[in-house]
């Protein structure tokens, strides 16, 4: 009796183990629907990106780049095929892809964009064109990080660029009208940072834990969504959501205790659970008419690897975003 039960834990065991195997593993995923098909790109080798028809099944497509980014090398040495953080857009009739690419724990960064007609990777029209460096920058330089962009398109049409990690905290520049440079006379500000303490190395990042924005726009309101904590340390991981809102896509972006996330503001949104590690680096989009916060996660049962969730946004009486985080064991991609 004692071995069928311990036969049958182990395949119960085994079972579990080619569920999670079965997920999809991606680190800081966003999204875009053309037509009746969803698209997931992800930081990784030349941007990992997958298909899908229902959010939850997923087919692997390959990667954006089959070689390197053309301004990779020159804007960081050392460059080794990793492309970071990608976001989506679609402006004028084309599909923007942005990229960083980065020496890890560095600003010697850049933001660049390719373009494409399409996103279906076997239609005719199918050709990725890459646009080169959006912004840069420089050790010794600049006290801020061109890495991990998101744009949003205002209440003109106008395109505006959020991004930033560590050093001096999210910044936001307007841009052209292509999307494919910041516009002329440059416009920048910061929208939310966290204290830096005096007297850090310019070099250094510092613990100013701050990173990954990402702008929503929602029922006359701009949401500022960031990522604070640390990623990336396995069960060490601190990574958690929290947001801000504002009537102007330049700010002041206030949490719900009126304190401005450019001093240190942010009101919690979603963090992790015995289960659950390092959620972060969420996007946010309407699908049919439905709000969803799409991040990764860390699956302590899977030895901390990173994991897909895409979980539906609610809003409470004052118009501030909710997530339920049973949905982080409810929602499971599968890799076809």
């Amino acid at each position: 009796m004692s071995r069928w039960i311990l036969g049958a834990g182990f395949l119960l065991a085994l079972l579990a183990q080619l569920a999670q195997a079965g997920q999809v593993s991606v680190h800081d995923p966003v999204m875009a629907k053309q037509g009746d098909t969803y698209y997931l790109y992800s930081t990784g080798p030349g941007i990992a990106f997958y298909s899908s028809k229902d959010m939850r099944h997923w087919r692997p497509e390959g990667r954006v780049f089959p070689g390197h980014p053309a301004a990779a090398a020159k804007a960081a040495p050392g460059f080794d095929d990793h492309v970071w953080a990608p976001d989506i857009q679609h402006h004028d009739g084309k599909y923007l892809l942005y990229y960083s690419v980065s020496a890890f724990g560095k600003n010697t960064s850049a933001i660049g964009v390719t373009v494409n007609k399409t996103l279906d990777p076997r239609s005719p029209d199918y050709k990725w064109e890459d646009q080169g460096i959006v912004v840069q920058s420089v050790p010794g330089r600049d006290i801020w990080n061109a890495i991990d962009s998101n744009v949003v398109e205002d209440e003109k049409g106008s395109g505006w660029m959020a991004f930033g990690s560590f050093w001096g905290g999210i910044k936001l520049v307007k841009l052209n009208e292509a999307w494919t440079r910041p516009a002329e006379p440059q416009v920048w500000s910061t929208i939310a940072a966290r204290e830096r303490p005096a007297f850090v190395k310019d070099d250094s990042g510092g613990p100013a834990e701050i990173e990954a924005p990402f702008i929503f726009r929602k029922s006359g309101w701009y949401y500022l969504f960031v990522s604070w904590g640390l990623c990336c340390q396995k069960e060490k991981s601190t990574y958690h959501v929290v947001v801000g809102r504002s009537r102007a896509v330049t700010g002041p972006y206030l949490d719900k205790d009126g304190k401005d996330l450019a001093l240190g503001g942010g009101s919690l949104v979603v963090q992790g659970n015995a289960k659950w590690k390092a959620l972060g680096h969420n996007s946010a989009y309407t699908f049919d008419g439905k709000d969803v916060m799409v991040l990764h996660a860390y699956e302590t049962a899977d030895k901390y690897l990173q994991k897909l969730k895409v979980m539906e946004m609610h809003w409470d009486g004052a118009g501030w975003p909710m997530v339920d985080a049973a949905e982080l064991d409810s929602y499971r991609s599968v890799q076809q």
